[in-house]
């Protein structure tokens, strides 16, 4: 029921959203149940990577029958929590929740150093969706792959530099975009309604993107 506990059938729709990549919010709407019921679920049942439906139901069912009391928040958040929210922020500015996932993991490393196979073992998923996720990463500037000679194998790294760059990797992308705007404009001809509004957008996405070039290559030294 709304308000009560989830159920079994609830819990095993939770688990095949995270799944599917779907947003907690996303799981929620489905489930029928507030996000924060989603999310607070998830947390306290190993978190994304680890939500296990019928062993959450059965530490549920373990608790109400010892009534057990909600420990008391002391101020600080559980590293699983602050995980999960960066992800969710990042999934709600566009990037796919297993390419967040993996991001994520790089960023809270010690060493912002993981291989393919340390990635694929943490977060329990497939070799498949590990490198669909960390060729995106690379592509955009998130992320840098080194090889090690010694093992032969792949090092994905995330340092205070991938900042820069993925900013210089979007910049060059939308300066693309701009130009092929205002090319298109130029064939079209001064006097199209179309032209003129493909010359606008492309104008004002150029000079956008060239003050945040600007902005990146005036403050690239804070991150070193």
């Amino acid at each position: 029921m709304p308000g009560g506990r989830l159920t079994q059938q609830e819990r095993e729709r939770i688990a095949a959203g995270l799944a599917a990549g779907l947003s907690y919010a996303e799981i929620a709407r489905r489930v029928g149940r507030p996000t924060s019921t989603v999310s607070r679920e998830i947390s306290r049942n190993g978190g994304p990577g680890d939500y296990r439906p019928q062993q959450a139901h059965r530490a549920t069912v373990q608790r109400a029958r010892r009534g057990t009391p909600t420990p008391p928040h002391t101020g600080a958040r559980p590293v699983g929590t602050m995980e999960e929210e960066i992800i969710e922020l990042a999934v709600r500015a566009g990037m796919p929740r297993m390419t967040a996932r993996v991001h994520v993991d790089l960023l809270l490393s010690e060493d912002g150093r993981r291989t393919a196979a340390e990635l694929t073992r943490r977060l329990k998923v497939s070799p498949a969706s590990v490198s669909v996720a960390v060729n995106s990463l690379v592509q955009h500037g998130y992320v840098r792959r080194e090889r090690d000679p010694q093992r032969r194998r792949d090092v994905y790294v995330v340092d205070d530099e991938a900042w820069y760059h993925s900013i210089a990797i979007g910049a060059r992308q939308t300066r693309e975009s701009a130009r092929a705007a205002m090319a298109a404009a130029e064939t079209l001809g001064p006097d199209s309604p179309v032209a003129q509004r493909l010359f606008r957008a492309g104008t004002f996405l150029e000079r956008v993107v060239e003050d945040m070039k600007e902005s990146a290559d005036r403050w690239r030294t804070l991150l070193t």
